[in-house]
C-alpha cells in the first residue's frame, strides 16, 4: 500500500508496509479516524519522520503514547505545539537541560527545532483516542516502531539513543551497542524523575559523543 511518509524512511522501511500486521493496522487507524476523535491529526502521524529524514537521524528519543488531550499531540515524542501548556515530563526535561548545560529553558514546548537537527522523536504508538491513553496499543504500531529502531540500529552508525524509563529501555533491546551510544535513565515523569533522571546529564553526554565522531552538537536551546 502507498503510505505517505518521507521518502528516505519509505525506502528504509519498505518491507514493513506490505506485511499483514501493517495492513491491518492501517485499516484499524483509518476506521478510528472516521468514527471517533483521534490524536494527533492525520497530517501529523508521521511528523517525526518528515522533520527528521532517515539519513539525517543522529539522536533518538523514544516515547510511549501520543498525548491524548486536545491540541497537545503533533507527532513528536514529549513535544507540544507552541502555545500549548507544557506537560510535566517535558518541564522536567527542560529542568535537566538547565542543570546539565547551564542554559535557560525556552517557554515553548515545541521540539521541532530538535527534530530539524537530527533528533528523532518517536513514540512507540503513533496514534491514540482522545482522552483514552493506551487505546491504540497492541494494534500493530509497536511492531512497526520496533522495525524503525532496528533499521536505525542496523543501517546507521554512531547514533545516540536516549531511553528514559523501563518501557523505552525494553524497546531498545534490539539496538547494537557496539556501534551506537545508548544512555538510560528513569522516565522524566513526576513519579520517577527524582530517582535518577535529574542528574543524568544525557544532553551534554550526547553532544560529547557526537563531537567525538565528527558531528555538530545539538542546540538543545535555540
Amino acid at each position: 500500500m502507498d503510505i505517505k511518509i518521507e521518502p528516505s524512511w519509505k525506502e528504509a522501511l519498505k518491507e514493513e508496509f506490505s506485511k499483514p500486521y501493517f495492513l491491518e493496522l492501517a485499516e484499524f487507524v483509518r476506521k478510528e479516524y472516521k468514527s471517533t476523535k483521534i490524536y494527533p491529526p492525520p497530517k501529523f502521524v508521521f511528523h517525526a519522520f518528515e522533520l527528521c529524514p532517515f539519513d539525517k537521524v543522529r539522536v533518538v528519543i523514544l516515547g510511549q503514547d501520543p498525548y491524548h488531550g486536545e491540541g497537545q499531540a503533533h507527532g513528536l515524542s514529549f513535544s507540544v505545539p507552541a502555545g500549548i501548556r507544557m506537560p510535566p515530563s517535558l518541564q522536567n526535561i527542560y529542568k535537566e537541560i538547565e542543570s546539565d548545560l547551564g542554559l535557560k529553558a525556552p517557554a515553548s514546548g515545541n521540539l521541532e527545532h530538535w527534530a530539524k537537527q537530527g533528533v528523532f522523536l518517536m513514540n512507540a504508538t503513533l496514534t491514540v483516542r482522545a482522552n483514552h491513553p493506551g487505546s491504540h496499543q497492541h494494534k500493530g504500531w509497536e511492531e512497526f516502531t520496533d522495525a524503525v529502531i532496528k533499521a536505525l540500529s542496523d543501517k546507521k552508525e554512531h547514533l545516540v539513543f536516549l531511553l528514559w524509563g523501563k518501557y523505552a529501555q525494553e524497546k531498545g533491546a534490539v539496538i547494537d551497542r557496539t556501534k551506537h551510544l545508548v544512555l538510560t535513565a528513569p522516565h522524566p515523569s513526576p513519579y520517577s524523575v527524582a530517582s535518577g533522571f535529574f542528574g543524568c546529564r544525557h544532553f551534554s553526554k550526547t553532544n560529547e559523543y557526537l563531537k567525538q565522531h565528527g558531528q555538530e552538537p545539538i542546540r538543545w536551546v535555540e
